[in-house]
């Protein structure tokens, strides 16, 4: 028996094991037991005791029964969980629903259908058996629309279903299907970014570098060299200083933004959409809101975890990338490693790319890495997820001058990481990052030593 089966309530039993018992079979009922034991009984006084009213009396309920199981179900119930399948964001509205179909020619006199759904999707009145009829070769649906208040892959389901017929004389074991999957994507946080970025890798963008090329951004006028384009010649500065002078433009370039994710722990309480929001709430949504602004501007963005399984989204860009980024955020969770299991290098990322580390700074092993990658020369960023007022777990056991301390030892820390060059930065939505990526853009344009 699954777990899945175990949890449902007993209004609603779970179906048989599957290792060799049987499945749905329809079974006589107490109704018909009673009335077999009340027939057979008088009909034995009635004999016994010679009494020809206790045989009329038993009648009626021999003829009941026989009239109920005149025709007897030959198939069983089929049972089915619809859940909408268009883009559901984090508040919108989810239509669910449980279907119980009839594929045999007598209708069933009671259903009765059970739901478990997600904590995150607020379905109306999905906490209660729900009691219909449905006709002869023929189906009804139990409605449960609703609202998804968190992002995930949340259930809908498992549905359990039980069914009476011929009178309520037979009933059939109970039916159980598995869950559906209801992908419900994050909310996607304003975030613009007027900085340009500290590196590029190709011509193929629209992102304005710091570095002269082809490009429509104008930087300036200079003397005429071998290799200019004559149509770049201008003519008005040009016959003013008698000598040729061309317009410098700076290049269009697409660069690589990495977001590396601190998934090492959770942190903070859940509230959904509407409530409070907990480390991985903020790093999810934070992640698709920088990801959808440099995919608009036609920069490749990739995914990193940095946990025990360290999943990884290839770099690419546009809209299909865009739609997989947020198909890979569903999946993000808590994954911690072990101390030894820490394997986790600067060459895992491009040493051009800009790599955003969304983290709680709540493990020491992560400011390890970002001090690190920075010792490395990659261009990092830390954005600041921990949500205000949490700390770790063990908060409940400490005294608020042991949380105090902690608080003092992680600033602390942050302090140690602006040493190092990583600039550290809480995320606020909408141009909370634009004087962090000024510095990085400038530090990234500044000569380096050798």
């Amino acid at each position: 028996m699954t777990n899945l089966e175990l949890r449902l309530r007993t209004a609603v039993p779970p179906s048989a094991p599957a290792d060799g018992a049987p499945g749905p079979a329809w079974v006589p009922t107490r109704a018909l037991g009673r009335a077999v034991l009340l027939t057979g009984l008088l009909l034995v006084l009635g004999v016994a005791l010679g009494r020809v009213d206790l045989v009329l009396l038993a009648a009626p309920f021999a003829i009941g029964a026989a009239i109920g199981l005149r025709r007897l179900p030959k198939a069983f119930p089929e049972l089915t969980i619809r859940a909408d399948e268009d883009y559901l964001v984090e508040g919108g509205k989810v239509d669910a629903s449980v279907t119980v179909s009839n594929p045999d020619d007598i209708s069933y006199d009671l259903v009765v259908v059970r739901v478990r759904t997600s904590r995150w999707l607020q379905l109306e009145q999905a906490d209660r058996p729900f009691a219909i009829t449905v006709p002869a070769d023929g189906w009804a649906a139990v409605e449960l629309p609703g609202e998804a208040t968190r992002w995930g892959r949340q259930d809908v389901g498992p549905a359990a279903a039980r069914v009476a017929t011929c009178g309520g004389l037979l009933a059939c074991r109970p039916v159980v299907t598995p869950a559906r999957d209801v992908r419900v994507y994050p909310v996607t946080e304003p975030f613009n970014a007027i900085e340009a970025m500290p590196a590029a890798a190709g011509l193929v963008g629209a992102h304005r570098s710091r570095r002269p090329g082809e490009g429509g951004e104008l930087a300036g006028v200079r003397p005429f060299a071998p290799g200019d384009r004559l149509r770049r010649i201008d003519w008005r500065v040009s016959l003013r200083t008698r000598d040729l002078h061309v317009a410098s433009t700076l290049s269009d370039r697409d660069a690589e933004v990495v977001l590396l994710l601190d998934v090492l722990g959770e942190v903070g309480l859940s509230g959904g959409v509407g409530g409070s929001a907990s480390v991985l709430d903020t790093t999810v949504r934070a992640s698709a809101a920088i990801a959808e602004h440099y995919l608009q501007r036609g920069d490749r963005v990739s995914l990193l975890e940095y946990g025990a399984a360290a999943r990884r989204l290839r770099p690419a860009a546009g809209r299909r990338q865009y739609l997989t980024v947020l198909e890979w955020l569903l999946d993000v969770r808590p994954d911690p490693m072990a101390d030894d299991e820490h394997d986790f290098g600067a060459h895992h990322v491009s040493s051009d790319a800009l790599v955003m580390v969304l983290t709680p700074l709540i493990d020491p092993r992560a400011a390890d890495m970002l001090a690190s990658l920075a010792q490395s020369g990659r261009y990092v960023v830390a954005v600041d997820t921990l949500p205000a007022g949490a700390a770790p777990e063990v908060r409940d056991q400490w005294t608020p001058l042991a949380t105090r301390l902690w608080r003092i030892e992680r600033d602390n820390v942050l302090g140690r990481l602006r040493e190092h060059g990583v600039p550290v930065v809480s995320w606020a939505g909408a141009g909370s990052l634009d004087l962090v990526l000024r510095d990085v853009s400038r530090l990234a344009s500044a000569p380096r030593g050798h």
